[in-house]
């Protein structure tokens, strides 16, 4: 295998192709025989770094964040419509990171970024100056539960 068909395996994964059908294209455009383990060793090795992202340790202060939800299609059995919950943060030295994504399997609510905030705590978030955040009533509250000086 060559780093080239990790990457279009990703790229078809992305997208929202089963191993089934990764195997069935490659087959049919390339002419390429391949199994459909071999699509999942090449998917759980992205899985790993994947993992290693989530879970890595945070700065301890951020000036901002910014936490929001956007809707977007995603093949879990069947497609449906579900929010994802992004915070990204400017750094003490001016840079932005994303601190995290998050799939949630309802409407944007302030249970799920209770825990979201408390996740971010959990990995070494220990202040936030200001958050900035659109106009859910009760996030304010699940913040101030978190990071009770925080603006």
């Amino acid at each position: 295998r060559t780093g080239a068909l990790d990457e279009m395996v990703l790229s078809l994964t992305a997208r929202g192709m089963t191993s089934g059908e990764i195997v069935a294209h490659l087959d049919e455009v390339y002419g390429m025989k391949t199994s459909k383990e071999t699509i999942s060793t090449i998917t759980d090795k992205a899985l790993d770094s994947m993992n290693e992202w989530r879970t890595r340790p945070l700065d301890a202060v951020y000036p901002v964040v910014f936490v929001d939800a956007i809707h977007v299609k995603i093949r879990d059995g069947q497609v449906a419509n579900r929010p994802i919950y992004v915070a990204i943060a400017v750094t003490a030295d001016g840079y932005r990171e994303i601190l995290g994504l998050w799939a949630g399997d309802g409407g944007e609510g302030a249970k799920f970024w209770q825990q979201v905030l408390t996740d971010l705590r959990n990995r070494g978030v220990r202040d936030v100056l200001m958050l900035v955040c659109d106009g859910l009533s009760a996030l304010p509250d699940a913040v101030a539960n978190v990071w009770p000086q925080t603006v």
